[in-house]
């Protein structure tokens, strides 16, 4: 039996294959004391502003001040609703609740696990009403105005922004894109007739550089990309205490400020992004060839045409999840579940009155999700033994499902 154990994700090989390159970033920060903001910080954001296609980046702590700001700078205000979806990590609703907001829900699309536009029309057409005076949209049960939506680009997919960007428009609702998981990833607009990067749609858009992301620091750091300049001035203020210039203060702000040596870390990451992301696509059809002979079993990652995902996450779909998570595990492959409580069902939001039942898609999918092994450094040979071993549990190892060692080709990128 196998004993070399298959991590989940590695973040030792590619921190090891560049750690000259990552200690000269901090042997100058070091030599020239640079460690809050200057050089370092406002090249990383030039560049980064430049690879999302946008005009604006502003480097902040992490992902979650970097949606809150968005929020915020985009003219969300206390008392608010926020829409957004029930199946994503929580900061994306803390977040909401921090710019003083309160998050409501819509729920995903089964296949893509993304804000479903059907279900954000039948929000916006149903439960809400347009004063005739104002044009503000208000929620009718809560007596509030409705004024953005949050959509997730969950798992490193875009979620479909031509119909969200035409509701939001229709109805007068800023746009606010979570694109914490979703560095490089591309969306096909037919109103635009070209592909889009993700964090160039929205009003603002919100990076997470966590390390584990697709562009990740060595800590916590995050970004808000915009072509709003308006946007990125309040937010380059509430980063840094409500400051105009030093000690002149315009609003009460936050530290929330970019690291210099995080933003020298993400520019040499930078420049390996689109090398990685292709890997990862490589991986990901990979995937889906070897675990396609159990569909029946196992249902796999669907990638629109209209979208190009990253995959920061490969997730499948199983009936009895943990039970294959502990097969898996005992074969010493390492897996995650992303997320196993949709938001409106944790403790942290009981106090807004959901209940099982409210967001169908949300609840089955948390309930059946399986986070396979996915990072650029993947070898064949340790996707042939994941698969192996999935195929063994879903369709039983006297079948003969097996995964063939000469699947060694280079596989279609497109899934």
């Amino acid at each position: 039996m196998e004993t070399d154990r298959i991590p989940f994700l590695d973040l030792v090989t590619p921190h090891t294959e560049l750690k000259g390159e990552l200690a000269a970033v901090f042997e100058h920060a070091v030599e020239t004391a640079g460690f809050i903001g200057g050089p370092m910080v406002e090249d990383f954001e030039r560049t980064f502003a430049s690879y999302c296609d946008t005009q604006h980046c502003v480097g902040v702590g992490s992902g979650t001040d970097a949606l809150r700001f968005a929020l915020m700078a985009a003219g969300v205000e206390h008392g608010d609703v926020v829409l957004t979806v029930p199946n994503t990590f929580i900061a994306t609703a803390e977040a909401i609740t921090q710019a003083g907001a309160r998050p409501d829900f819509v729920d995903v699309h089964e296949r893509t696990y993304n804000m479903d536009p059907e279900q954000l029309r039948k929000y916006l057409q149903v439960e809400c009403s347009v004063d005739g005076t104002t044009g503000r949209v208000f929620n009718k049960r809560l007596g509030r105005p409705v004024t953005a939506v949050v959509p997730v680009h969950l798992y490193g997919q875009a979620a479909d922004m031509d119909l969200i960007l035409d509701l939001a428009e229709r109805f007068g609702l800023r746009v606010v894109e979570d694109a914490c998981q979703a560095h490089g990833a591309q969306y096909f607009s037919k109103r635009q007739s070209s592909w889009l990067k993700v964090g160039s749609m929205g009003h603002a858009a919100a990076f997470s550089f966590y390390p584990g992301k697709n562009l990740g620091a060595c800590g916590e750091a995050g970004a808000v990309t915009t072509k709003d300049g308006e946007i990125a001035r309040k937010i380059r203020m509430l980063r840094d205490h409500g400051q105009a210039k030093k000690y002149y203060h315009d609003m009460e702000g936050y530290n929330g400020r970019l690291d210099a040596i995080q933003a020298g870390i993400l520019h040499v990451k930078l420049r390996h992004l689109t090398a990685w992301n292709e890997r990862r696509r490589e991986c990901a059809a990979r995937y889906q060839e070897l675990l396609g002979k159990a569909m029946g079993e196992i249902k796999l990652p669907f990638e629109p045409s209209w979208s190009e995902a990253v995959f920061h996450l490969y997730v499948v779909q199983v009936k009895n999840r943990e039970q294959l998570q502990k097969h898996l595990g005992e074969a010493g492959i390492g897996t995650g579940i992303h997320y196993p409580i949709p938001l409106h069902l944790q403790k942290a939001y009981r106090h807004l009155g959901y209940t099982v039942g409210d967001f169908p898609v949300s609840e089955r999918v948390a309930s059946q999700i399986l986070s396979l092994p996915m990072f650029p450094g993947l070898t064949y040979s340790e996707q042939d033994r994941v698969a192996q071993q999935v195929l063994d549990f879903v369709c039983g190892e006297n079948e003969g499902v097996k995964v063939l060692p000469v699947e060694r080709r280079r596989l279609a990128v497109k899934l």
